[in-house]
């Protein structure tokens, strides 16, 4: 494997704005064996979580070493926390997508075939993008802003709205709480759903005492009324931030927690069909 850690503010000297220093750490599995033809691989950008307050190891390395391993590129974004407000990650995350088309032939990435999977506030993060990468705020920075394929959503905070909403997550991301219903609509993902928003994977857990489960509904229910595809999980057990819900990143590992850990067996299916994956 291939491994590199590149400083996106030394690419792109804006991202250094208010001390910025976000990184995308590239895992590139070997594709140089002379009896094997060389084609280009799906690629994976891994968004952590961690509340918008900090990234989540957890989230992060376990899973592109995963989709390496599966014949992905992986990239894992460490975006701007707290107190960096938005739409400094968004563009973070336009800034990691411009990269991995610009490096396209170099890292033998297929463009066509990207994913993007959340943890969490990540996985708003990441919803946020995939259904508004050409929103001004990032089109005023990258005014040719990449979608990406597919959305892996992963216990994510979706809604603003208080009945649901982590609002931890949000009063990082904007520094005071969203008041009118303007300000809830415009950082509630599942109020931006399109119909250029890609298919999604989504799991959560009904015992999710920190991110509530309605989050994936409501975010799913948007799809549908789009007629959007998408795929959802949503299993009996498990606490918050469960990741790999296996003994990588959960020891020790509660019995109940071996019917959510399927939810790796799930996405792989999925993946293979939505991005047309060659076995």
């Amino acid at each position: 494997m291939k491994l590199e850690t590149i400083k996106l503010k030394e690419i792109y000297p804006f991202l250094s704005e208010n001390g910025c220093d976000p990184t995308l750490t590239v895992y590139l599995p070997y594709n140089d064996y002379p009896e094997i033809k060389k084609d280009s691989r799906p690629c994976m950008l891994v968004i952590p979580g961690g509340g918008y307050a900090s990234c989540s190891n957890r989230e992060a390395e376990p899973f592109a070493l995963r989709f390496a391993a599966l014949g992905f590129n992986a990239f894992v974004l460490k975006y701007s926390c707290a107190e960096n407000r938005f739409p400094t990650q968004l563009i973070e995350v336009a800034a990691a997508m411009d990269l991995i088309h610009k490096n396209t032939e170099k890292w033998d990435c297929d463009t066509n075939k990207i994913a993007i999977i959340g943890f969490s506030a990540g996985g708003h993060l990441s919803a946020h993008y995939s259904t508004s990468f050409d929103m001004p705020e990032i089109r005023e920075r990258f005014p040719e802003s990449y979608p990406v394929n597919a959305t892996i959503l992963c216990y994510p905070v979706i809604t603003a709205d208080p009945e649901h909403a982590h609002k931890g997550s949000f009063l990082n991301l904007l520094g005071s709480y969203p008041e009118t219903a303007e300000e809830l609509d415009k950082y509630s993902c599942n109020k931006l759903v399109n119909e250029k928003t890609p298919p999604a994977f989504i799991w959560h857990t009904t015992t999710d005492q920190a991110v509530p489960v309605q989050n994936s509904l409501l975010y799913a229910d948007a799809l549908s009324k789009c007629g959007i595809p998408y795929e959802l999980h949503i299993y009996p057990y498990g606490q918050h931030g469960l990741a790999t819900a296996d003994r990588v990143t959960c020891p020790p590992l509660d019995k109940n927690l071996k019917l959510t850990a399927d939810w790796l067996v799930a996405l792989k299916k999925w993946l293979d069909v939505t991005l047309d994956l060659d076995e």
